[in-house]
């Protein structure tokens, strides 16, 4: 029997917000259906909230750090508050210890939350969500989206059709 978490960090996009590639565009932050409400509904229970966000397109050169700290605000704006913000800039190559499915994004947001990782959970789209949460030591949720791949679901222990859902699963209800 686990406990519910007290804390839930959550992927950015595919996840929170419609997944726009390299986004540098906050007028194009759309909310996930049933986002807001869920979220909300973590907020009224005193859950705090973290986005964890891998942003290649900064190393890439697709993006820049303000464009995406714009988005982020607009993110916030539409969705949030949040509690914790995490952002990896690297590239795929780039060897750092923050891109997921490395824990390092996830290390430093309990850091901030003063929780230990067992105590919190973390909810993506893809397998490199899972992976990070799981290198962590934290739990994790797949929301597969229709970019995810068939062996990412297979390989992943807990897995909810919608964000709601994987809240449901994490708080026992499902």
């Amino acid at each position: 029997m686990r406990s519910e978490p007290k804390a839930v960090l959550l992927d950015r996009d595919g996840t929170i917000v419609v997944d726009v590639p390299y986004n540098g565009d906050p007028d194009r932050v759309v909310a996930m259906p049933g986002a807001l409400e869920t979220l909300n509904t973590l907020r009224a229970d005193g859950v705090p909230l973290g986005v964890l966000t891998n942003q290649s397109g900064i190393a890439r050169g697709l993006i820049t750090e303000h464009q995406v700290a714009a988005v982020n605000q607009r993110v916030d704006a539409v969705l949030g508050p949040f509690d914790v913000w995490e952002i990896c800039p690297h590239g795929p190559d780039d060897g750092c210890t923050c891109r997921k499915p490395a824990p390092g994004m996830i290390l430093r947001a309990c850091e901030k939350l003063g929780l230990h990782p067992s105590e919190v959970a973390f909810i993506g789209d893809i397998g490199a969500d899972v992976e990070a949460a799981a290198a962590a030591g934290a739990m994790g949720v797949l929301v597969p989206t229709p970019v995810t791949r068939q062996e990412e679901i297979d390989a992943a222990p807990l897995k909810a059709d919608t964000l709601a859902e994987a809240v449901a699963l994490l708080r026992g209800a499902a």
